[in-house]
């Protein structure tokens, strides 16, 4: 996993219209203008989210007569996703010793 490509996906994500973008997208492919209608944004706004969502590989373009379908591409979230992964499996392992030593404090033994 680059670094670089991490850096560019949580950049994409920092967005809360981005990050919806992606959760109308993960319904299905839809075209910008029906992206455009759940927000009160212009088209080339959208169309701007749009351009750091693609740079970013979070969503891909098709091609269908005049339409430019865009679709959810996972690759990237998957990589944010083990990254974040690591980090959870160190959480859980302090909170795993935190009640270890709530129990035996509960229990009135002192801690080890």
């Amino acid at each position: 996993m680059m670094i670089a490509s991490l850096d560019t996906t949580f950049a994409a994500l920092a967005d809360p219209t981005r990050r919806a973008i992606l959760a109308r997208l993960a319904k299905g492919e839809a075209t910008v203008n029906e992206l455009v209608s759940p927000f009160k944004l212009s088209q080339p706004a959208i169309s701007k989210h749009l351009k750091v969502l693609e740079k970013a590989g979070l969503i891909t373009r098709g091609r269908d007569a005049q339409k430019r379908p865009c679709r959810l591409a996972a690759q990237p979230l998957a990589e944010a996703n083990g990254w974040l992964e690591d980090y959870r499996k160190i959480w859980e392992a302090n909170f795993d010793r935190l009640d270890s030593l709530l129990d035996e404090l509960k229990a009135g033994k002192k801690p080890e």
